[in-house]
This record gives C-alpha cells, sequence and structure tokens, in this order.
C-alpha cells in the first residue's frame, strides 16, 4: 500500500458520480494506502463527506479556488510513496493502481498516466472524432497504444512521486480550472504545464503512459453537443497560450505540432475515404477553434 489516491470534488451535483469514484478505489486489486477527498471551498459538501466517508481522509481546499489547489492539497496531505489522481466523475478500473505502480517502478519514471476511455450518457455521436476525445477528458488517437513516455500525463487518470510534485512546485493556480476572475469556459492543461516543469526542473526525469490504468470517465449529454466541441477547443487554445507562457513555446507545443501536422490530417482523410464527412469537417473545426483560442490567448498576454 504505496499509493494515496486524491479525488478533488466541488458540488454536491455530482454525489453519485462521487459515490462511485469512491467505490471504483476501494475495489482495487492493490489497496490505496489512503483515499483523500479535497472539496473545493464548499463547506456543506465538505461536512457531508466526512458523514458519508468517515474511513476516508476528507481535506478543505487550503489553497486558491479550482483544481490546482485542490490537488497541492491533496499532495500535501498524503504519506504515499506515490500520489495518484481520480476524477470525480470516473471509476477506475480493478487493476488501475495495479498498473501504475507498475509504471512507476521502470526506470527513471516520476510519473505516468493510464487510459480513459469516455461513457457517453446517450453515445458517441456520430460526427465525434477520436482525434479530440480530449476534449471529453479522454485518451485520443494520436496517443501511444502501448507503454511508451510521454510529455505529459491527462489530470484524471495520473500517478506522481509524491516528492517531485513539491520540487516542481506543484500544480500552478494561474492555468486551467483554477484560474482565478470567474472564467466560464472549460479551460485546461494545468497538468500538462506541471508535467513540462516538472520535467525541465529535474532533467533526465521520464513520464510513462501505461494503458493497463484504466478509467472510465463520464460524458454528460451536454458535453456531447458540437456547441461544447467548439467551446472546448476554444478554451483549450486559451489554454495552451497560457502554458507556452509559463514553460516556452519549444515544450509547450511539442505535442501539438506532430498531432497537427500527422495525426489530424490522417483522421480527416480517413473520414473522407470512409464517407464520414461530418468527422472530416469536425476535425477541421476543432483545429480552426483551437488556433483561434491560442492566438487570442497569445495576445491577451
Amino acid at each position: 500500500m504505496n499509493t494515496s489516491v486524491v479525488i478533488c470534488v466541488y458540488t454536491e451535483d455530482r454525489w453519485d458520480d462521487i459515490a462511485a469514484a469512491v467505490a471504483s478505489v476501494r475495489a482495487q486489486t492493490v489497496r490505496a494506502r489512503e483515499l483523500i477527498l479535497v472539496v473545493d471551498h464548499n463547506p456543506d459538501l465538505h461536512l457531508r463527506l466526512k458523514r458519508a466517508y468517515p474511513d476516508a481522509i476528507v481535506l478543505e481546499n487550503v489553497h486558491d479556488k479550482g483544481l490546482s489547489g485542490g490537488k497541492n492539497t491533496g499532495a500535501e496531505a498524503a504519506t504515499g510513496g506515490y500520489v495518484a489522481f481520480l476524477d470525480d466523475d470516473a471509476v477506475a478500473d480493478p487493476g488501475w493502481i495495479e498498473g501504475l505502480e507498475s509504471a512507476m517502478a521502470q526506470p527513471g519514471v516520476v510519473g505516468a498516466g493510464g487510459a480513459t476511455r469516455p461513457l457517453w450518457a446517450t453515445r458517441r455521436p456520430r460526427w465525434f472524432p477520436v482525434e479530440f476525445d480530449w476534449t471529453v477528458g479522454c485518451t485520443y488517437k494520436g496517443m501511444p497504444e502501448s507503454r511508451a513516455p510521454i510529455r505529459n500525463v491527462m489530470g484524471g487518470n495520473a500517478i506522481f512521486r509524491r516528492e517531485v510534485i513539491g520540487a516542481a512546485g506543484g500544480f500552478s493556480t494561474g492555468i486551467g480550472r483554477s484560474v482565478r476572475g470567474g472564467e466560464s469556459r472549460p479551460l485546461g492543461c494545468e497538468e500538462t504545464e506541471f508535467c513540462i516543469r516538472l520535467t525541465q526542473r529535474l532533467p533526465g526525469s521520464v513520464l510513462l503512459f501505461e494503458p493497463s490504468a484504466g478509467i472510465g470517465h463520464r460524458v454528460p449529454a451536454a458535453r456531447e453537443t458540437f456547441r461544447y466541441f467548439r467551446s472546448r477547443c476554444y478554451a483549450e487554445g486559451l489554454s495552451k497560450a497560457l502554458v507556452t507562457r509559463s514553460v516556452g513555446s519549444g515544450d509547450g507545443l511539442a505535442s501539438e505540432r506532430s498531432y497537427t501536422f500527422r495525426t489530424l490530417p490522417l483522421g480527416a482523410l480517413k473520414g473522407l475515404v470512409t464517407l464520414r464527412w461530418g468527422r472530416s469537417a469536425a476535425i477541421v473545426v476543432g483545429l480552426a477553434w483551437t488556433t483561434w483560442g491560442y492566438l487570442v490567448g497569445k495576445a491577451r498576454r
């Protein structure tokens, strides 16, 4: 039992999702050292969770409001050698911790991320390209299909050595869903910026993608719409502008270049060949909206 699991929560509207996430952690083939629930500035939810889960460590976020502050709070409270993060609207496969710990046992590895599959509220829209599953927080076409080094993990299915989180300065509270000022767009990239900063500060560090560490991530009906798809792509562009400001465009856009010039054209071409023109159109629109968001973000800052 060497892994502390942190689940960051913020709203009672996800009570059933939180319960499912907790149950999935309890059902692991390798037990967690401890389960830490971090509540983001919601006293009522904090009290309700303490009553419902007396065997868990239930904490209030002591940092800036947002996901990054919650992750930092959880990491600071953890006592395990590893700290794993699971989204509050996700369910971990029984071998999730076992898979992550297997990846962490490899030489030089300081962090790892697993495979995240979408759990659609209805069904995958016919036009929705697998190359853009990142818009719903899931593994996407273009990522490795077997264990391999990667630039950054996805934040809802990740594990790090506890000591490197503090050594890298923790998760930034100026990026993603931790941005202050009431930003309502679905921003992200806090884990991308953290991973790049981590490897910059600790040269030689390795991050791995471990497909055996699987989770399912819920996709509500509101996120199955083309309107949300465009909004999320635009927000990703804004977030990437913040990332490059923090870590530089060389590292900040390294993976995106291959994705943009290889993965997306192949996906669009495949859609045309198979007469799935809606997917091809969505790829073009997704790339355009993401690029526009990035340019707007750069201009603002």
